[in-house]
């Protein structure tokens, strides 16, 4: 009974990985995850993979590590659900009393899984890893870092650069995210809303161990947006501030064209490239505007309709009563929300 009591009152770590196409990576981050906890003793620990539905063998050979260990559970989408929201979905999967979440392509070292828990011991709630610099594409480097710095200065709170959620959650810090039930999370954006004090680890990001990534021009854009939304309300106001200037100076050049033809009849033609020119810049002004307006209307649609963070095709090695006693405590808590 005393070695029970002694193993029930040890800490347990999760980690979280997100796969899609890295069968190149997947059997060699967990051996990473492996050897790293057998220099901690003193954890439990489980290793969550997320498969967002590849097209190549990861999910089969995340299934082959499942059946040969136990401390590993995998998910399987039904389709690819983006890893914003399959990541967050993992996190909420987790049992952990800490939750960490790390990419499958070796980018983000797992070696500084040990400080993130010494960090975490000493009370902070989140630790994040914050690149210092990086060995990907220059070029790529630099617009990410105009990018948060775009972010840092339109947003209402302080923002985090070069964090690209890489750390480590409190199981609280989890729960609060559960609560907040966002539909496509931003968890950076979230963490800055909520205030939490944050210890940052700073390190130099490799590159990819294997395999090639899948993100291209369309999906940074689409991130790019989702972070701006969640982050920032100023697109609307500038929106509505450009409205009021643009207004301003039509209503000042129309008198100023007045003036001119009633004191020049004869001799001042108006002349058809001012209109046409004047009506494109103004019809682009307003469709760009429509369009940013949009994007808030359409993450508004996206906690309206409410739908869940991902499929699962199949899960493995997760406790199935547990699983289920979820599922029907989530759906008590909408019941209870729409009475």
């Amino acid at each position: 009974m005393q070695n029970k009591r002694d193993v029930r009152n040890v800490k347990a770590i999760s980690i979280v990985t997100h796969c899609y196409n890295e069968e190149g990576n997947a059997y060699s981050m967990y051996l990473s995850i492996k050897n790293i906890f057998k220099e901690l003793p003193q954890y439990n620990y489980e290793h969550i993979f997320i498969d967002n539905c590849s097209t190549d063998k990861t999910a089969k050979i995340l299934k082959e590590i499942a059946q040969e260990d136990k401390n590993v559970k995998v998910i399987v989408n039904v389709r690819n659900f983006g890893p914003a929201r399959s990541g967050c979905h993992a996190l909420f999967q987790a049992s952990g009393d800490a939750i960490i979440a790390l990419a499958c392509d070796f980018q983000d070292p797992p070696d500084l899984i040990p400080q993130f828990i010494q960090k975490w011991e000493e009370g902070y709630k989140i630790v994040y890893g914050q690149k210092l610099t990086s060995e990907e594409n220059r070029l790529m480097f630099f617009v990410r870092t105009i990018y948060y710095k775009l972010i840092k200065f339109f947003a209402s709170v302080d923002q985090l650069e070069h964090v690209t959620g890489f750390g480590l959650y409190d199981k609280s810090v989890i729960e609060m995210f559960r609560w907040i039930d966002d539909p496509n999370p931003y968890l950076r954006a979230t963490i800055a809303e909520l205030g939490y004090e944050v210890c940052l680890i700073q390190y130099v990001q490799q590159k990819r161990q294997a395999g090639k990534s899948s993100y291209n021009l369309f999906r940074y854009i689409d991130t790019a947006i989702n972070g701006m939304i969640n982050s920032s309300r100023a697109p609307l106001r500038i929106a509505t501030f450009t409205g009021f200037v643009m207004s301003f100076l039509s209503m000042i050049i129309a008198f100023i064209y007045l003036i001119m033809k009633l004191l020049y009849w004869n001799s001042f033609t108006l002349g058809i490239a001012p209109i046409i020119i004047g009506m494109f810049f103004l019809g682009s002004i307003q469709i760009a505007f429509i369009g940013i307006i949009g994007e808030y209307i359409g993450a508004i649609l996206e906690r309206v309709i409410r739908r869940p963070l991902i499929v699962e095709k199949e899960r493995l090695n997760f406790d199935k009563d547990n699983l289920e006693s979820e599922m029907v405590s989530k759906h008590e808590e909408r019941v209870e929300e729409y009475k």
